[in-house]
């Protein structure tokens, strides 16, 4: 991806999960829908939504609280992933793509949030 920065991508992951989880909630049950359906989804999209304000922030320990937010919503969406497809509201065939995608942006958040620690600990 040319011209494209690592922050991007990253937000480009984190904007595929979301959709992805609107996408697969859209079938689950109707009784679901102010339970498991509007968490999951408020969890994916909190995920992406605290990275870019914090990025869009420019005190670094700002940046840090909301990336960290942003990485707590990550643990809270894999979490309901992994619940939803135990009671096989998500299927076969989209869990191990969640699960790919939520540890691609674990990783790389991690990665942004080490970073920016780093940065604030040497000055």
């Amino acid at each position: 991806m040319e011209g494209v920065n690592f922050k991007e991508i990253l937000q480009e992951k984190m904007d595929e999960l979301a959709h992805e989880i609107y996408r697969i909630t859209k079938s689950f049950p109707q009784d679901e829908r102010y339970g498991l359906t509007s968490q999951i989804r408020r969890a994916a999209m909190s995920i992406v939504l605290n990275y870019i304000e914090g990025y869009s922030r420019f005190k670094p320990n700002v940046q840090i609280n909301f990336y960290e937010i942003s990485y707590g919503s990550l643990k809270e969406t894999k979490y309901l992933i992994k619940f939803c497809y135990k009671e096989e509201l998500i299927n076969e065939s989209d869990y191990p793509l969640l699960q790919n995608i939520t540890e691609e942006i674990g990783a790389m958040l991690w990665t942004e949030l080490k970073a920016l620690k780093n940065k604030q600990s040497n000055k």
